[in-house]
């Protein structure tokens, strides 16, 4: 499958539709980073007239996971890959439009690369931030991802 932004989010309608129907929505993918959004809006709240942190945390994933996919893609392997750790920090209400992007194509082909050369798991971290309309970042996510080359 060729990453794209209408591939994507037409594919998260069927496979991830909680992330569709909440607001995420893809923007941009290119090899070293994928731009993602979400707007605040009455199914993704909280009580406190803000965008819930479970809406903000499928956004965030999504752009470090594409990344993933698209590298693993690329290197014409197959790869597993699995979401071992999360961490967020949370600074600002999130409401309006709240961007996350993550750039780390880099680190990510790099990993493979070592899992091919070592046949062990991989660790790696990514991080996306979400930067609300005014340019606040509102909350950090940080993803730890292991990826192993399988045989």
């Amino acid at each position: 499958m060729k990453f794209t932004p209408v591939k994507v989010n037409f594919f998260n309608l069927f496979k991830l539709p909680l992330a569709f129907f909440g607001g995420v929505r893809v923007k941009s993918i290119t090899d070293n980073e994928v731009v993602v959004t979400i707007k605040h809006r009455w199914l993704n709240q909280n009580p406190f007239k803000s965008m819930f942190w479970a809406a903000q945390g499928m956004a965030a994933e999504m752009p470090t996971g594409i990344l993933v996919m698209k590298a693993i893609y690329d290197s014409k392997r197959k790869v597993s890959m699995l979401v071992t750790h999360q961490e967020a920090d949370f600074y600002k209400k999130a409401t309006g439009r709240v961007t996350f992007s993550c750039k780390g194509g880099n680190e990510i082909r790099e990993a493979i690369q070592k899992s091919i050369a070592t046949k062990e798991g991989q660790q790696i971290l990514l991080t996306a931030e979400g930067i609300n309309e005014d340019g606040v970042v509102v909350s950090t996510f940080k993803f730890q991802w292991s990826l192993k080359v399988k045989n």
